[in-house]
């Protein structure tokens, strides 16, 4: 990143927290839990690091990192395009996934690969085929995808394997292709998996039974308040907590939220998924991404069935970005990261 790029973030980031109070309530932290995945989202950067990107995660008390290596699906169209070997940013390609991979176990950290297919103006649950041959072409792509990230998987002795994300009509209709590729996956890999179900939709996933983790993409809407209250979005998480702990006694399971975050943004902790279309006219507001990040914590942090998550998202020496750092979900430079740092390293 040239000195020009960083100048201007930082500057941003200043800039933002002139809008922002400076400080934020303090709670009293429940005792460490040792057990918890305590993670990041680590963004596939489009060139090799410049320098140590795992001390800024360790400073922050993260203990994991999710990998995660982008696929490519056209809405309509039964493919799945992988470049391994080049075509895409250096970070998903195989060069990348390995070396990240040695570079977060070197520094003490654990992985979750998380390979995850975009589909360019449309929704990865909404992917769908009329026709069963398609289904299977599609599948088959999926499958040539996925097993090379398996077998490195299994070669780098990486932790946690997401076997998939948000396929809501997929995972519906063609559960047998899933429990084919888990048959599949089991074969090559030992380790324990998952799968990331959307937050609208995990109760429906037919092969929990199967899993380590059940995984939660928890974008859950709890309050369109520009900046709510703490205590307003704690109340507005019990029926969440609720139905999700009667889902982990079902299957005797720990959940995993596979993905959680906030833009920082006035009212992001509304629906996430609108506010990322209007994003360029919504005020920047660091104080609502903080509390909502902390409500989040102070919800589940106590909840026997809770195993951590994955913040999303965080950017190595801040490649990658697009668009409007000071707004995104990244909590880097943020007041948002004194939570992170807080819950992570249960410091108060």
């Amino acid at each position: 990143m040239s000195t020009r790029i960083i100048f201007i973030f930082s500057l941003l980031i200043l800039i933002a927290c002139e809008q922002s109070p400076k400080h934020l309530p303090t709670s009293k932290l429940p005792p460490k839990r040792l057990e918890l995945i305590d993670g990041l989202s680590f963004v596939a950067p489009p060139k090799p690091f410049p320098s140590d990107p795992m001390l800024p995660i360790q400073t922050v008390g993260a203990g994991w990192i999710a990998v995660i290596p982008y696929a490519f699906t056209k809405s309509g169209v039964p493919q799945v395009r992988y470049n391994a070997l080049g075509g895409q940013w250096w970070g998903e390609c195989h060069e990348g996934c390995r070396a990240t991979i040695k570079a977060a176990k070197a520094a003490g950290l654990k992985i979750m690969f998380k390979p995850q297919v975009f589909v360019p103006g449309s929704w990865t649950g909404d992917l769908d085929f009329s026709d069963p041959a398609d289904w299977k072409k599609w599948e088959a792509g999926y499958e040539a995808y996925i097993m090379p990230l398996v077998e490195m998987a299994a070669q780098e002795g990486v932790e946690l394997f997401c076997i998939g994300t948000e396929f809501k009509i997929s995972v519906a209709k063609r559960p047998e292709f899933w429990n084919h590729l888990i048959d599949t996956i089991s074969t090559k890999y030992t380790g324990k998996l998952t799968y990331a179900s959307n937050w609208n939709d995990y109760d429906v996933v037919p092969f929990w039974h199967r899993l380590d983790y059940i995984g939660i993409n928890a974008y859950f809407p709890l309050s369109a308040t520009k900046t709510p209250d703490k205590k307003e979005l704690i109340k507005a998480w019990q029926p969440m907590v609720s139905a999700i702990g009667k889902l982990a006694d079902k299957h005797k399971k720990p959940v995993l939220f596979t993905e959680f975050g906030y833009l920082s943004v006035d009212g992001c902790a509304d629906k996430t998924w609108e506010i990322e279309k209007r994003i360029k006219s919504t005020s920047v507001n660091q104080y609502a991404q903080a509390i909502a990040l902390d409500a989040l914590f102070e919800t589940f942090w106590i909840q026997p069935y809770w195993q951590g998550g994955f913040l999303w998202k965080w950017f190595p020496n801040m490649q990658g970005h697009e668009g409007y750092p000071e707004k995104d979900y990244t909590p880097q430079g943020k007041l948002g990261e004194q939570v992170l740092k807080k819950w992570y390293t249960n410091t108060p």
